[in-house]
């Protein structure tokens, strides 16, 4: 049984996780579609740019975002002084984190879900008299919902992991950003804490299992329905 505590770092958990895949799932499916269908000066750089968190340290992301994000950085600032939003130390701030070290993954999976599109579909929609927008939303997109669904799965399961950019930007506030990993930091920081990081250590592993077994789960469903 866990304590109360704990369950608030379980909810917690999981509303972060939902809220950095509900708003980073529709700009992930904007630049996996920009990177595929795209031919325009800078595609490299972009390309490099959207990867970039996958290959930077954890705790260097979270000290980039406190510099743009931050009550005095470019971004921060603007959001701080005109609209009264503080995203450094708080929930949102939490979700961004978790968006930003997940978008990578979301981008990959749409991406080579668009690229595994038949184009002949595409082209017959466009003699038919489709626009492009039009063949995004009628063939392309639920063509390509399989790999979609299951980037947001496996995205929404490796928020339930993040530590390092979380720790940085949102610091380890109990009740306000302290997610599963950091509930167990703190656990374990404390004298004869290991029973408590224990328990929320399973909870992790089941929930992470849980939402890698989903993805597998949606994208096989999804697959069949769909014909492939």
């Amino acid at each position: 049984m866990l304590s109360p505590e704990e369950w608030d770092a379980v909810r917690l958990t999981l509303a972060v996780a939902a809220r950095a895949v509900g708003f980073g799932l529709p700009v992930a499916v904007l630049a996996a579609w920009v990177l595929t269908h795209g031919r325009f000066p800078g595609r490299t750089l972009m390309d490099a740019l959207v990867h970039l968190p996958l290959v930077l340290p954890p705790v260097v992301t979270g000290w980039l975002l406190l510099i743009v994000f931050g009550v005095r950085g470019p971004v921060g600032a603007v959001l701080h002084d005109w609209f009264g939003v503080r995203l450094v130390f708080t929930t949102a701030g939490a979700s961004l984190a978790c968006a930003v070290m997940t978008f990578p993954i979301m981008v990959r999976s749409v991406r080579l879900a668009l690229e595994a599109v038949d184009p002949g579909l595409e082209q017959a929609a466009r003699t038919l008299g489709a626009s492009r927008l039009d063949r995004l939303f009628t063939v392309t997109l639920p063509l390509a919902a399989p790999g979609i669904l299951v980037g947001a799965v496996v995205a929404y399961a490796t928020c339930l992991g993040e530590f390092g950019a979380v720790i940085t930007f949102a610091a380890n506030i109990p009740g306000e950003t302290q997610t599963l990993p950091l509930a167990i930091y703190a656990a374990l920081q404390t004298p004869d804490g290991e029973a408590v990081a224990a328990r929320l250590s399973l909870v992790a592993m089941g929930l992470a299992m849980g939402g890698l077994l989903l993805s597998e789960f949606l994208g096989r469903r999804l697959n069949a329905a769909i014909g492939r």
